[in-house]
This record gives C-alpha cells, structure tokens and sequence, in this order.
C-alpha cells in the first residue's frame, strides 16, 4: 500500500471514530433526555447556574461552528473537509437542539442575562466574556471567529479556504473546551455533565484530525485562544 494511501486510509479512520464518539453521544442524549424529563417533573434534579449558563452558552457557541461548518459542506472542493463539514454541522446542531430544548423545559431564556460565562466567573473560574458595542471585531466568547474572520472566510475559495477554515474551526473547539470542563465538574444535572463529557471527547479527537489535516495541507494552527 502507498504511504499516501495509508496516510489517507488512518485519517479517515480517525474521522470515522470521532463521528462515532458523537453518534453515541447522540443515542445516549435521546435516552438521558426521558430521564431528565422524569427528573424535573418529580423534582428530583434542579439545574444550578453551571446547568444553565452551559446551555446558553455552548448553545450560542455552537451556532457559530454550525455556520462555518455550513460553508465547508457547501464550498469546498475538497471532499475531506465537505465531510468534515458536513459531520460537525450535524452533530453540533444536534446538540444546540438538545441544550436549548432543556432551558425551554428548565423555563429559562436561550441567552443569558448578565453576559456570556459569566457562570463561570461565580465560581471563580475564567475571566467574563460579553459582547461590546465599543469594539465590534471582538468574538463574543473565547475560540469564536470575530466578524471580520468570517467575512475573510467567505471570501476565499480553494485551497486557501481550506486552510482557514480548518484554522478557525481547531481554535473554535479549543475555545469551547473550558466551558465544557467547567460543566462536568459543577453542573448539578447528570445529563448536562455527561453531554459536556461526550462533546469535550468528540472534540478532543476532531481537532487532532484538523490538526493533522492543516499539516498536510501546509498550514498550522492559530495561536489557541485566552
């Protein structure tokens, strides 16, 4: 076998296993989310603020890597990263579904009141993000791609879209990884701790595939985000 072709062959098989972290995932939330239905409605579990602020936030980070997930399936020439694309928008809507569903269930609103991760502040942990009107070219959390990147994005084609993409994508999952840590540690609902768990696994493991990807594509990633 050609090394190219085993090169491509471990890829895909390290992409396979990623889907298959967020296929579990997926199964595993369908049956946790009848659990957790029971749960509230007996008052057995009540969402504290990790629960909550997890949701909204992850929720609203999710959107974005959906967007940009978007573009790759529709523009790339590139059939590694339209998969790609195409497996990160399914599953992160999936679960932007899912945490949005349990605020409507938890009767609390899907953007938080007093500022992005700031749930995260309470318990002493990271530094508050929020959206400014001041500076419009900022993200609106860690990891996020500002306004300007996007549009950058969007203008490029080819190779060069490709690089990017995978650039702003490994540093986007990157952003994400401490919110989901915080949530499996503080969150009080079983569920909202095992689907920070499930996506800070998958994630885990897709950005050592764009990693790789980048690499061999002549790129390398973004500084990681503060």
């Amino acid at each position: 076998m050609a090394e190219g072709d085993l090169g491509t062959r471990q890829r895909w098989l390290t992409i396979t296993l990623a889907i298959c972290v967020l296929l579990a995932s997926a199964l595993l939330g369908a049956a946790g989310a009848l659990l957790l239905v029971g749960a509230e409605r007996s008052g057995e579990t009540s969402p504290n603020s990790a629960d909550v602020g997890f949701a909204q936030d992850m929720a609203r980070h999710h959107e974005q890597g959906v967007a940009m997930a978007s573009l790759a399936r529709e523009r790339s020439r590139d059939v590694d990263i339209r998969q790609l694309g195409f497996d990160i928008e399914r599953g992160q809507t999936e679960q932007m579904g899912r945490m949005r569903g349990w605020l409507g269930l938890w009767s609390q609103p899907t953007a938080p009141g007093g500022g992005h991760m700031s749930w995260m502040t309470s318990a002493g942990g990271h530094p508050r993000h929020s959206e400014s009107h001041a500076d419009t070219d900022r993200p609106i959390m860690p990891g996020m791609a500002t306004p300007s990147e996007l549009e950058r994005l969007r203008s490029m084609a080819g190779p060069e879209f490709d690089t990017f993409f995978l650039q702003l994508m490994i540093r986007h999952h990157q952003g994400g990884a401490p919110m989901m840590r915080e949530a499996v540690a503080r969150a009080a609902v079983g569920e909202t701790r095992n689907l920070a768990a499930r996506m800070l696994e998958a994630q885990t493991a897709e950005v050592d595939v764009m990693t790789r990807m980048l690499t061999e594509r002549g790129g390398a990633p973004l500084p990681p985000p503060t």
